[in-house]
């Protein structure tokens, strides 16, 4: 099992990070490593139109523990500041005991919708009758996902009204698409069952189509975190953890300050999705969705106070990962990050991706409640315009730290520094 240690990764250049990585991992991490994980040949056979690849920095947060288990997390992500403050609160609860994490069953939901009923209520009845039927079905629509211990998990109907439309009925298919995100799978199945619920209904079924509201397919972490262990130079443990319980308060209460809230847990989330080839569109509907669920936004975290005094975190947000098909499959930079985390099942994936966002909440509630959000960005921003103003190696250092001493964090600034340096 690799550590997720890495003591000093941050202090290394890049190569040695690489070198360092390879080594502990044992792991072949070229297409990591390479400029863009992906050719451009290979791009051409994924989308449609492709003239290229657009890369992305690709960052290893370190520290983390889930479960028991060391994990080296990929992300990437282009905003300063996630990475190091991911693996910076990794580090904070491993020294806890790690996060703890779980995730239900890979149930997704297909929805078909049933229009055009002269009897909706009788519909109703008859769809309900024939359940055993229509599972069977679709269960032969995908023999092989149900050889692999997936398929059909029950039905749901739901009758709908939006005047002046006539009432709808519809159909919700729970199925198992096991270690796949599963929405080919899920709509492969719908269409196939279709023409059978029409028939039975006596409707249309119009729409057919998967649901990115994963609400079946939930994943969970927590942490524990002792006040004596979040105190600094500044600041007590116990002004640190009340700072960050209030924070997390004013989310709770203010869906505009919630949606600030779940960004930066999605900043965690999204960048391990990316990293690893699924799909952070359908994972951003459906968190959002969830958040709204009682039908007000809110935040998709909790902190508070245990009896001990402890910190304590919890995260819950639907997460319809897979580690097989799609781009998982076909991306070889993300073939190489699933390798690198060394997870068994989506579900597993699932639960880590879950304590990187838990972690990514903690790191800007507790820089909210301490020093502020911007202290922590700026070092980072001011090597990005190092950077632009055409520094390179050690100037980008250089310049960065200058302008950070001086308090002064901006481009213009930043070229006059260059202009300094070139002329001696």
């Amino acid at each position: 099992m690799t550590d997720s240690r890495l003591a000093g990764f941050y202090n290394l250049d890049l190569a040695q990070r690489q070198a360092r990585l390879s080594a502990a991992t044992g792991l072949d991490l070229g297409p990591i490593f390479g400029s863009n994980g992906l050719s451009a040949a290979q791009a051409d056979a994924m989308i449609e139109n492709a003239v290229g690849v657009f890369g992305l920095p690709l960052g290893i947060a370190a520290n983390f523990v889930v479960n028991g288990k060391d994990v080296l997390v990929p992300m990437a992500i282009e905003e300063a500041s996630v990475v190091a403050g991911a693996s910076h609160m990794a580090k904070l609860v491993r020294e806890s005991g790690g996060f703890r994490a779980e995730a239900d069953p890979s149930h997704m939901i297909g929805q078909i919708q049933l229009v055009d009923l002269a009897d909706p209520a009788a519909a109703e009845r008859a769809v309900r009758g024939a359940e055993r039927e229509i599972l069977a079905a679709a269960d032969a629509a995908n023999p092989r996902l149900v050889e692999l211990g997936g398929g059909s998990r029950g039905m749901e109907l739901r009758r709908l009204e939006h005047p002046p439309l006539p009432p709808m009925l519809v159909v919700h298919l729970i199925y198992d698409t096991v270690d796949s995100m599963g929405a080919n799978s899920v709509n492969t199945v719908l269409e196939s069952v279709a023409p059978m619920i029409e028939a039975i209904s006596g409707g249309r079924a119009h729409l057919r189509i998967l649901s990115n509201l994963a609400d079946r397919r939930l994943a969970r972490a927590s942490c524990a975190i002792p006040p004596h262990r979040l105190r600094s130079e500044k600041y007590g443990g116990e002004q640190v953890r009340d700072g960050i319980v209030e924070a997390w308060a004013f989310a709770a209460a203010d869906p505009y300050r919630a949606a600030t809230h779940n960004k930066g847990i999605m900043n965690g989330i999204d960048a391990v999705v990316i990293a690893t080839g699924n799909d952070w569109r359908a994972v951003e509907a459906g968190a959002h969705a969830f958040a709204a669920r009682s039908g007000r936004y809110a935040p998709l975290s909790r902190w508070s106070t245990d009896d001990q005094g402890q910190l304590v975190g919890e995260l819950e947000l639907p997460l319809a990962l897979g580690t097989v098909g799609g781009a998982t499959r076909s991306h070889p930079a993300a073939q190489a990050c699933l390798a690198l985390m060394q997870v068994g099942s989506a579900r597993e994936l699932a639960g880590i991706v879950a304590a990187v966002g838990l972690a990514q909440n903690l790191a800007a509630l507790m820089a909210l409640a301490t020093e502020g959000i911007q202290r922590g960005h700026m070092g980072l921003h001011a090597r990005q315009l190092a950077m632009s103003a055409g520094a390179s190696g050690p100037q980008i250092e250089q310049i960065a730290r200058r302008m950070v001493e001086e308090g002064v964090i901006a481009l213009e600034r930043a070229q006059e520094l260059m202009q300094t340096n070139s002329g001696s």
